[in-house]
């Protein structure tokens, strides 16, 4: 990882920022984009983009683009931005899915759109999104989530066959992550059985390594006990 240039998604969210730190422990240089604002000065090995509305192709685009030339080029793209919600579908609007789906797909599309003339110039270019493994087979109540997340798994596979030889491009599936806002959530569970942020940060750096030259279009389980 060492002197690769990222760009990390959701990099203000739970996980996104136990992915950025990783990322920078390990040599990584990173840019953080997120929804949420930014008061981060930027140093040559770390830049924060707040604010932005991934959702927008246009802005997107900008910030993939001032990423890039912050560093000078870009190696890979790790998509976490996403949302979730637990809804029936009796007791719902149409408009949940159709805000899962801009929030989970269109967020991972229009930044992989924006950032593969960057990647394809790196020589060993990677896109890692995150799925679900709850989106393999949709329980009560995950519906507009799920499918929204099977989206996700799709464009992974369509990107990796449109990309091969220049990009690879996979999906990490995790089960339930262990955050503070799921222990609040479900505050009875057995959360020893829950991945931690650390274990699937260490699957995704794996991702955008060197090392995973020679996998494309996989969608990787990372369950922990569950």
């Amino acid at each position: 990882m060492n002197g690769k240039a990222i760009v990390i998604t959701g990099a203000l969210g739970a996980l996104g920022k136990v992915v950025t730190e990783e990322a920078l422990a390990r040599g990584a240089r990173v840019a953080g984009i997120d929804h949420a604002t930014s008061q981060f000065a930027a140093t040559p090995d770390r830049i924060e983009l707040g604010g932005v509305d991934l959702t927008d192709a246009a802005r997107a685009k900008t910030a993939i683009d001032q990423a890039a030339a912050h560093f000078g080029r870009l190696d890979a793209l790790i998509n976490i931005a996403g949302g979730f919600t637990f809804e029936a579908v009796a007791d719902g609007e149409p408009a949940t899915w159709q805000r899962m789906y801009a929030m989970n797909v269109m967020t991972a599309l229009n930044t992989s759109h924006a950032a593969i003339p960057h990647l394809t110039k790196s020589g060993a270019g990677r896109i890692i999104n995150i799925g679900a493994l709850g989106a393999l087979q949709a329980a009560a109540g995950m519906g507009p989530y799920a499918a929204s997340k099977a989206g996700v798994h799709r464009l992974t596979e369509s990107l990796a066959a449109e990309l091969k030889g220049k990009v690879t491009v996979n999906a990490v599936l995790p089960s339930i992550i262990d955050t503070a806002a799921n222990r609040a959530a479900m505050p009875k569970a057995d959360v020893s059985k829950w991945v931690t942020p650390k274990e699937l940060a260490d699957v995704i750096l794996f991702l955008a390594s060197d090392a995973a030259s020679a996998v494309t279009g996989a969608l990787l389980p990372v369950n922990g006990r569950v």
